[in-house]
């Protein structure tokens, strides 16, 4: 028996979504706040940053999805190459680590964290609200990791055609500011329309 015996046994999370829309509509317009809205860290970084805290949370269709919105936005491919084993060794920009540092011990040991690893933050030239987005972005992809896991959604999109890649690529790209790399447009906002997602307000 699947975990919810309603859903399709081949489920994505357009079904889930669906099925249970209650509340499906501020949970996207927080997406798109936290990732398309003006921040010190970049439309790039943040999806990054969703990537990553999907990937040490061995989520593969939030990790797939945010690798491929990451690279839709410009990020390398073989950046994500060692990323989960080492952040230290990774094929990042050095003033990123810290903050790539900061979320992955959050996403590992959330009491654990303390001044010093701000102070990493800090001393790379980011101030606090470069802070608090990244910190929010992770609280989010930890959140939504569990909702797609917590509903047994197996789907992983880097198994997907390269047809699918892309489509799901331009969905989440859609709109991007090519003059602002910190903002972009409300696109998962716009996945409530194209779901069909209803209004239960």
């Amino acid at each position: 028996m699947t975990i919810f015996p309603s859903l399709p046994d081949d489920h994505q999370l357009a079904d889930v979504f669906r099925r249970f829309p209650g509340s499906v509509l501020p949970l996207l317009e927080y997406h798109d706040r936290v990732l398309r809205d003006a921040s010190p860290l970049t439309v790039a970084e943040r999806e990054l940053i969703a990537a990553y805290v999907s990937g040490l949370n061995a989520c593969a269709y939030c990790h797939g999805s945010h690798l491929l919105a990451a690279r839709a936005f410009g990020i390398d491919e073989a950046v994500f190459d060692g990323l989960i084993a080492d952040v230290e060794t990774a094929n990042v920009d050095p003033r990123f680590k810290p903050i790539l540092a900061y979320v992955g011990k959050l996403t590992r040991e959330p009491s654990k964290i303390s001044a010093r690893d701000a102070e990493a933050v800090y001393a790379a030239g980011w101030d606090e609200e470069a802070l608090f987005s990244a910190v929010s972005v992770c609280a989010l992809f930890n959140l939504m990791n569990r909702i797609v896991e917590g509903t047994g959604t197996r789907l992983d999109p880097l198994a997907q055609s390269d047809e699918d890649k892309a489509a799901r690529m331009e969905r989440l790209s859609g709109g991007a500011d090519p003059g602002d790399p910190h903002r972009g447009e409300a696109s998962y906002s716009a996945l409530a329309r194209l779901w069909a997602i209803p209004d239960s307000t």
